[in-house]
C-alpha cells in the first residue's frame, strides 16, 4: 500500500479489485457449498429417521461441518468487505489528491514528487507595493497553505484506511472454525468489520415500516446485505418487507450461535431454569429445520422469519413453504400458554393446515405459525387485552411487511388465530391500517376485541369463525372480557363447519374443521356451519341460565 505522495498519485489499485471478486466468488462458493450440504447430505438423512449411536456421531461431525463452512462464508465475506473498503477509501483519496494537484497547478503552484507545493509566480511584493498586491500576495499564501492541507489530508485518509484494514485482517482466521465459539467469533468479527465499512447498526431502519424496510434493502449492494446478514443478524432477521430468505439465513445464524452459546452454559454447569427452556425450544426448532432441510418439496421446505430468545418465553416465527412466491399465503397466530418450548407443536399445525389447502387445490401455499409476540399464560392475562394490545402492531408490520416480500401477484392471504391468537388478530386488524388480509379465520375465540366484524376493516362475510359446542372458550368466555362472540350471528361475520370436540381439536387430521380451513386458506369457500346462539335471558321467577 502507498506510504507517501508519489506512491498514492500513481498507485494502481487493480490487484486489490482483483483480489476483493476473488474472495467474493469464495464467499458464494461457501455459502451455496453450506446450502448443497443441508439439503444434500444432513437433510435427507435427518428425513430418514436414521437412529442408533453411529447416526449420533454421524450427525455430530455433520452439523459441525455445516457450521464450519458458515463460520467460514462469514469470514471469508469479512476478508472481501475488509478489501473493498480499503479500497474504496484509498481509490477516493488518491481521486482527492490528484484533483488538488491538478487544481494547484492550473492555478500556478508547483507540486513536486514529494507532495511540496509551492508559488511558482514570482516572488512576493516589496515592502513599498500597493495595498491590492499586499492583499493579492496574501490570498495566494492562503491558497498554498490549502493545498498543503488537502495532499497531507488525502495521503493520511489513504495511510489510515490501510493500517485499519490490515489491522482488522490480523484479526480474521477464516480458517480457524472451531464449533463452540466459531459462529459467535464471527458474527463479533464481522460486526468489527461492518463498523469499518460505515454499515453499523444505527443505520438499520428502526421504525415498523416494511416499505422503507425494503426499499433500504433493494438499495444495498449484495455484498453490503451479506455483511450486514453476518454482523447483525438478530436484526435483519426481524426485519419486515425484506425477502424471507434473508430473513431465514439470519435467523439461522442466530439459531447457531444462541445453541452454542447455551451448549457452552451447559458444559459449565450455568444454564438456567428459563435458559433451559430456550435452549429445548431450539433444539426442536432445529430439529425439526433439519427434517425439513431433506424434503425434496420446496413447499415443505421451513424459512425461519423470527427468532428471539431474549424475550421472557421465547419467540419464533417460522413459515412452511416461501411465502413470498406462494400463492396463498397463511398467518397462524397461536393463543394462550403458547412458547418457545412447544415450536415443534405449531409447526405440526401449520403443516397439517398447508396439507389441509393442499388437498382443495391449493398446492402453491405457504403457512407461518406467528409466534411474533408473548403469548398469555393461564392466569389473569388472558382475560384482558393487554397482550393483544402489546402484539397488534407487530402483527400488522409482519403481514403487511409479507406483502410488500412477495413476488408477481397478489398472494391470497388469510390470517388465522386461535384462542387468544383471535384476539391478537382482532387488535390488529381493527386498528391503524389493518392486515391487509383477504380473509380472516378464528376458531375458540374468547372475542376479537371488536363488537361487529365490520369492525375489522375487512368485508365481514370475509371474517370466518369456527366453534365446537364443548369448547369452552368460544361458548362461555367469548363475549365476557375481549370482545363480541364472532360465532354469533349478531357479530355479523360467517361461520364454518365444525365437527371437531374441545379447545384444542380444530386440527384434527380428517376432520372437516381442518379441511374447512384449509378451504378458506385456498380461497374457496368453507362448508357453512350452525352460529351460535346465545344463552337467553331468564323468564322472571326463574333461576339458572337458560342455553
Amino acid at each position: 500500500m502507498p506510504e507517501n505522495f508519489k506512491e498514492l498519485l500513481k498507485q494502481d489499485f487493480s490487484d486489490l479489485e482483483a483480489a476483493v471478486r476473488s474472495w467474493q466468488k469464495l464467499a458464494k462458493a461457501l455459502e451455496e457449498t453450506q446450502v448443497r450440504h443441508r439439503h444434500k447430505v444432513t437433510g435427507p438423512l435427518h428425513a430418514s429417521e436414521w437412529q442408533g449411536t453411529d447416526s449420533h456421531y454421524a450427525f455430530m461431525q455433520m452439523e459441525t461441518s455445516e457450521t464450519q463452512l458458515g463460520t467460514a462464508q462469514s469470514d471469508v465475506t469479512s476478508i472481501a468487505t475488509i478489501l473493498d473498503t480499503v479500497y474504496t477509501k484509498m481509490k477516493s483519496a488518491q481521486d482527492d489528491l490528484r484533483r488538488c494537484v491538478r487544481t494547484a497547478e492550473l492555478d500556478g503552484y508547483a507540486v513536486d514528487d514529494h507532495g511540496n507545493v509551492t508559488d511558482s509566480r514570482s516572488p512576493g511584493p516589496t515592502g513599498n507595493a500597493d495595498a491590492d498586491a499586499q492583499e493579492e500576495h496574501q490570498l495566494r499564501v492562503t491558497k498554498l497553505e490549502g493545498y498543503k492541507n488537502d495532499i497531507g489530508y488525502s495521503i493520511e485518509e489513504a495511510s489510515k484506511a490501510s493500517w485499519e484494514g490490515t489491522q482488522l485482517l490480523q484479526q480474521i482466521d477464516a480458517f480457524n472454525l472451531d464449533k463452540d465459539y466459531g459462529a459467535q467469533k464471527a458474527e463479533e468479527g464481522a460486526r468489527k468489520v461492518a463498523e469499518f465499512a460505515h454499515l453499523d447498526e444505527d443505520s438499520i431502519p428502526s421504525k415498523k415500516d416494511p416499505k422503507e424496510n425494503a426499499k433500504w434493502w433493494s438499495g444495498l449492494t449484495e455484498q453490503e446485505r451479506q455483511s450486514y446478514l453476518d454482523a447483525y443478524p438478530e436484526k435483519i432477521g426481524w426485519l419486515d418487507g425484506i425477502p424471507s430468505a434473508d430473513r431465514d439465513e439470519a435467523n439461522r445464524k442466530v439459531v447457531d450461535v444462541q445453541l452454542a452459546e447455551y451448549d457452552m452454559k451447559k458444559q459449565n454447569g450455568e444454564l438456567g431454569i428459563r435458559d433451559q427452556r430456550h435452549y429445548e425450544g431450539l433444539q426442536k426448532l432445529q430439529n425439526a429445520l433439519d427434517k425439513a432441510d431433506g424434503s425434496r418439496d420446496e413447499s415443505r421446505q421451513l424459512y425461519v422469519l423470527g427468532i428471539d430468545t431474549k424475550a421472557r418465553d421465547g419467540r419464533a416465527v417460522v413459515s412452511q413453504g416461501n411465502p413470498d412466491t406462494a400463492r396463498n399465503v397463511a398467518v397462524q397466530v397461536p393463543g394462550t400458554d403458547n412458547d418457545l418450548t412447544n415450536v415443534d407443536e405449531q409447526i405440526d399445525r401449520v403443516d397439517r393446515l398447508q396439507q389441509a389447502a393442499h388437498d382443495t387445490g391449493g398446492e402453491s401455499t405457504a403457512v407461518v405459525s406467528w409466534l411474533g409476540y408473548d403469548a398469555p399464560e393461564v392466569d389473569g392475562s388472558m382475560t384482558t387485552t393487554g397482550r393483544a394490545d402489546a402484539a397488534a402492531g407487530d402483527l400488522r408490520s409482519f403481514t403487511h411487511g409479507l406483502r410488500e416480500s412477495h413476488t408477481g401477484e397478489r398472494a391470497h392471504m388469510t390470517v388465522l388465530g386461535h384462542s387468544y391468537g383471535s384476539t391478537v388478530v382482532g387488535d390488529a386488524a381493527a386498528h391503524s391500517n389493518g392486515i391487509d388480509a383477504d380473509d380472516v379465520v378464528v376458531v375458540g375465540s374468547p372475542g376479537m376485541t371488536v363488537d361487529h366484524a365490520k369492525d375489522l376493516q375487512m368485508a365481514p362475510d370475509h371474517v370466518w369463525a369456527g366453534w365446537a359446542p364443548d369448547d369452552m372458550v368460544s361458548t362461555i368466555a367469548s363475549g365476557k372480557t375481549l370482545g363480541e362472540n364472532p360465532a354469533e350471528r349478531e357479530f355479523g361475520g360467517k361461520v364454518f363447519d365444525v365437527d371437531t370436540s374441545g379447545h384444542g381439536g380444530y386440527w384434527d387430521q380428517g376432520s372437516d374443521s381442518l379441511a374447512n380451513q384449509g378451504r378458506i386458506i385456498a380461497g374457496i369457500p368453507p362448508r357453512p356451519g350452525e352460529y351460535r346462539v346465545p344463552p337467553q335471558p331468564n323468564p322472571p321467577g326463574t333461576t339458572g341460565p337458560k342455553w
